[in-house]
């Protein structure tokens, strides 16, 4: 009796221990809500987006008004961009390089050479871009006002992305992607596998909401 006694008292001790790590904030961390707002400034990488510590714009050597409404649309027309890095050394970076920037608040990333908003943000983030795709179309094939007769036509096209906020990669939308995802939680993969493919296509976003619920983003304090 006393030894199941000890053996129950353990593993309450345990789950309680174990929710207290899953619910508590860490120390020196802020969780993300709606609310939340990212410093301003330029992100060379993706660390610098998981620490909310960008190039501020006083660190950008630019003749653009800093209070310009476009700042970033007319900063980003350039091909390099010289910064002043903690040391007060001038570097210059290839703005196609950057990961993104934050402006007012909010999250841009740089996907198929443009800088999208991130308007769905958690451990998994939502986020559409335009791409140029190359089409095979016969028609220009056979018709002979197309002098070098190519094949192929392009079209610039809008694309769904994901981004892991764990691990700083992008997928395309695609049920595939989010299994892939949410396969670090068993039991919520364990319940997407069970759909059918019509309903896995149905509630993708279902389950990203949820595994965003269960696994907050935290930065650290100003």
């Amino acid at each position: 009796m006393r030894r199941f006694l000890f053996l129950s008292m353990f593993f309450v001790f345990s789950f309680t221990v174990g929710l207290s790590q899953i619910t508590e904030t860490p120390k020196n961390k802020v969780k993300y809500t709606p609310a939340f707002k990212f410093t301003d400034g330029i992100f060379l990488n993706f660390q610098q987006v998981k620490n909310n510590n960008p190039i501020p714009k006083s660190q950008i050597l630019t003749t653009i008004d800093y209070n310009s409404f476009d700042f970033y649309d007319r900063l980003f027309e350039n091909k390099f961009i010289t910064i002043y890095d903690n040391l007060g050394i001038q570097k210059k970076i290839t703005a196609g390089k950057i990961w993104g920037f934050s402006d007012k608040g909010v999250l841009y990333i740089n996907v198929n050479d443009e800088f999208n908003r991130i308007p769905v943000f958690g451990s998994i983030c939502h986020f559409t871009a335009n791409k140029t795709i190359q089409e095979y179309d016969p028609y220009r094939y056979n018709n002979s006002y197309y002098y070098y007769h190519d094949p192929y036509s392009t079209k610039t096209v809008m694309m769904q992305y994901l981004l892991d906020f764990e691990t700083g990669k992008i997928y395309n939308f695609t049920v595939k992607s989010v299994e892939l995802i949410i396969s670090k939680d068993p039991e919520l993969y364990e319940e997407f596998s069970k759909l059918s493919n019509r309903k896995k296509k149905k509630l993708k976003f279902l389950y990203i909401r949820k595994y965003n619920q269960k696994y907050p983003v935290y930065f650290p304090k100003k």
